[in-house]
């Protein structure tokens, strides 16, 4: 077997949890904004540091600031995949549930290929691991990362013999 088959068996697994759809299903269906990380390095080493100015996530070596731990670990799934820019809940109290999910999502994608490729060299499961990365990283791109301002909406609930 390839490495792209691998790779396959490996997607075909993961169905509902299966990143980009967790992204496309979940995230886009919802009110966001854009996040752009600008120009990332190639497999970028990332960290959530606690500072006395809050939470930041080191990617590589640019810090980037966060308004708490849960958009740090949201952004932590998307910077080591290399997505330059993302889409991020304007309700930040389904955040911390999204990186709960985007992180076990993650990490059983990881777990997966190493298993299915055990008895292979190391360098074969970093072949996979690669190109599930870059398969992630195209389909989260092409979902698009959402508008830069989310949309609010100036109707309100009244009704119509309604005057105050």
């Amino acid at each position: 077997m390839t490495a792209e088959d691998y790779a396959g068996q490996v997607k075909t697994e993961l169905t509902d949890a299966w990143l980009p759809l967790i992204y496309s299903d979940r995230i886009l269906k919802m009110r966001t904004r854009s996040y752009t990380f600008g120009p990332l390095p190639r497999n970028p080493r990332v960290e959530i540091q606690h500072t006395l100015l809050g939470v930041e996530l080191k990617v590589g070596s640019r810090r980037l600031l966060c308004p708490d731990l849960a958009t740090a670990r949201y952004l932590s799934v998307f910077a080591r995949l290399g997505c330059a820019e993302v889409a991020v809940p304007y309700d930040i109290t389904r955040v911390s549930l999204l990186a709960d999910e985007l992180e076990s999502s993650w990490h059983r994608m990881l777990l997966l290929a190493n298993h299915k490729a055990a008895e292979r060299a190391e360098t074969f499961r970093a072949r996979i691991r690669g190109l599930l990365i870059a398969k992630l990283r195209g389909e989260i791109s092409a979902a698009g990362a959402g508008t830069a301002v989310p949309e609010f909406r100036q109707s309100t609930k009244q009704r119509a013999g309604d005057k105050r």
